[in-house]
């Protein structure tokens, strides 16, 4: 990799900000002064140095948000906060996109990454990636609910949805369900109950495959996923039918 190229996406500024840097002789490469931008350099192998400090290269970054409503699940926008927008400098200059959409009104569980690779296996309609949402819906929850989201609904575009996986935590006037699908159509969840003469009035997504919404996020806030998680999230889309 060349070192202009590094430097760039560890934050350190534009290519021309770099070039700048690396002539003022402040880069350093296995302890030799570097000035030329095009220097390859082997980020496993080679100690880089920037301002008496050494560079910790690392090509992706996974992050886990508690996302609020009002926010849409986008990279930018002309009107709207998106979830960019929330996160650290230190964090937008890996330029992470959100992997799938929540409403704009939808809270909850959203997964970033600039890890194209497993944010296409996490979508892939082949994968059945199961995410499960914790909904209130304006009326009573019913048991041929849950029979006819087992058999899948037909949704207002004459799509006949995958089956799913409603459970009642509480039926009444209100009720609180969870719904576990393994598609990602545009409004799914509120248009499935849509089909069945249900309204969803709070919607929140809680897990996205292995990994479960983490509970002492607040909403808004983000943190980097362990490499555990990670290693999980790999091994789980790995392990499904490609």
């Amino acid at each position: 990799m060349r070192i202009d190229k590094l430097l760039a996406n560890m934050g350190y500024g534009s290519r021309k900000d770099v070039k700048k840097i690396l002539k003022s002789g402040k880069v350093t490469i296995n302890g030799d002064a570097v000035k030329d931008g095009k220097f390859h350099v082997n980020p496993d192998e080679d100690a880089v140095v920037i301002f008496g400090e050494e560079v910790h290269y690392r090509e992706f970054i996974y992050l886990m948000m508690n996302k609020p409503p009002g926010v849409i699940s986008a990279t930018e926008d002309l009107r709207d906060q998106t979830v960019i927008d929330l996160l650290d400098e230190q964090d937008v200059v890996f330029q992470p996109f959100p992997v799938g959409r929540l409403d704009k009104d939808t809270e909850g569980m959203l997964l970033l990454t600039n890890d194209g690779q497993l944010a296409h296996q996490l979508l892939s309609p082949k994968k059945d990636v199961p995410k499960t949402y914790f909904a209130v819906i304006d009326s009573a929850v019913t048991n041929e609910d849950i029979e006819a989201f087992m058999n899948g609904v037909t949704l207002d575009d004459g799509y006949q949805t995958k089956p799913g996986k409603l459970e009642i935590i509480k039926s009444g006037p209100y009720s609180d369900i969870e719904l576990t699908i393994t598609e990602g159509k545009f409004h799914q969840v509120k248009r499935m109950f849509e089909a069945v003469g249900k309204k969803v009035i709070y919607l929140k997504r809680l897990s996205m495959g292995p990994l479960k919404l983490d509970e002492d996020l607040e909403l808004g806030e983000y943190r980097e996923l362990t490499d555990e998680e990670v290693g999980r999230l790999k091994d789980y889309v790995n392990g499904q039918k490609a």
